[in-house]
């Protein structure tokens, strides 16, 4: 599932790289995927509260743990943001902000509401200055959200649901701008609905909560083909709500049950094909395939020409190179940092100090499933939509 968000995200943002020359298809297209790309993000930021939560250590430390995600997730971000560095002063010819630099090394990027400082350099970076909030609040969160009594979990949902679709309504209390042309927000909308990450941070938080119903056996409304059939139906009729409404709010309700689910589906050993070895290696790529995928789009089709784009299938031609090269990339980045790193530094050689977190839920997930023994995976993260525009 997480490559196949990551695919979404992918295709949004090569609207960016103008592969189609025909004005009126690239319309249409872009009203086909950009849901996508907004629902992939959102998906990210879900599952990464959910599989921290469903896959947490009762012997971790705030230590252990921060040390691990820092190692999961920095080193990929830290050389794809030197790449996207080197491709904008070499390829692009501009000028480097030293203090915009500094403050996306430090994941600091997303909590400014100018925009050119949110998505310089590799754009889609900007979901993992949340991210690293979310990390960092997790062992507090856990702490709390392991406390709530079974019975009342779906009634916390709701809250934190609600809270989301409040976001919209709180950002028209910002100062009035004209909206960013052919895009129907202001920037600071965009920024406090899309990309501020504590307003982010709610998806987060509601899939933790899901992943406490999941873990203590409560019911869920609906399986995983009527949450996929409602997330379809939420899709077709996006273009009827309004636009602050669409990046995140009017698909987190399927999404979230959507990963529910799933979970509960793996953990009584339901696979299908999205749980086979290719797909399952491919969403181990995912997170390396996300923070290359906007670079590849936006740089390497330079080397084709045709800076008007292409024929609609010669344009769909080029989508497919261009995919495939982030593919190789991100293959490799997975295999010679990623999981090298994971492996040799992610474990801690030290016996942990007992207690320092809350011990797990009431019920952990059944013994044995892939789900209640797997390193938990990065988003959009990743991913950014991660978080993507």
């Amino acid at each position: 599932m997480r490559f196949i968000s990551a695919a979404m995200v992918f295709l949004t943002h090569a609207l960016g790289a103008n592969l189609f020359a025909s004005a009126e298809f690239t319309s249409t297209y872009g009203m086909l995927v950009i849901q996508g790309g907004w629902a992939a993000v959102c998906y990210f930021f879900i599952l990464s509260g959910f599989v921290l939560t469903y896959a947490q250590r009762s012997t971790d430390t705030a230590k252990t743990f921060l040390r691990r995600r820092f190692l999961k997730i920095y080193p990929n971000y830290a050389i794809t943001l030197i790449a996207a560095l080197i491709l904008v002063a070499v390829v692009a010819k501009t000028a480097i902000d030293g203090k915009v630099a500094l403050l996306h090394f430090l994941l600091l990027q997303s909590y400014f509401p100018t925009m050119d400082i949110r998505i310089a350099f590799n754009s889609p970076a900007w979901s993992l200055s949340c991210e690293a909030l979310f990390y960092l609040c997790f062992p507090l969160l856990a702490r709390y959200i392991g406390r709530i009594r079974p019975e009342r979990l779906w009634a916390w949902a709701g809250i934190v649901v609600a809270a989301i679709f409040a976001v919209p309504l709180l950002s028209m209390l910002l100062p009035s701008q004209p909206p960013i042309p052919g895009f129907g927000m202001t920037e600071s909308e965009m920024w406090f609905v899309m990309q501020f990450p504590p307003t982010r941070m709610l998806e987060f938080v509601f899939g933790m909560v899901l992943a406490r119903i999941v873990m203590t056996g409560r019911k869920l409304p609906m399986g995983l083909g009527g949450s996929l059939a409602l997330g379809i139906a939420l899709y077709a009729l996006s273009p009827f709500f309004p636009l602050s409404y669409n990046v995140v709010a009017t698909s987190i309700i399927p999404l979230g049950l959507i990963i529910a689910a799933g979970a509960v589906a793996d953990a009584k050993g339901e696979t299908n094909w999205i749980g086979s070895r290719p797909m399952v290696k491919l969403g181990e790529w995912s997170y390396a395939f996300y923070m290359w995928h906007y670079l590849i789009l936006i740089y390497a089709r330079q080397w084709f020409g045709s800076p008007k784009g292409w024929s609609t299938p010669v344009g769909f031609l080029m989508l497919g190179v261009l995919f495939a090269i982030t593919l190789a990339l991100a293959w490799m980045l997975f295999t010679l940092v990623e999981d090298p790193i994971m492996k040799r530094f992610a474990s801690s050689k030290r016996r942990p100090r007992p207690g320092a977190l809350p011990p797990p839920p009431i019920e952990g997930p059944p013994a044995g499933t892939q789900a209640a023994t797997a390193e938990p995976a990065s988003p959009v993260t990743s991913t950014a939509p991660t978080p993507a525009p």
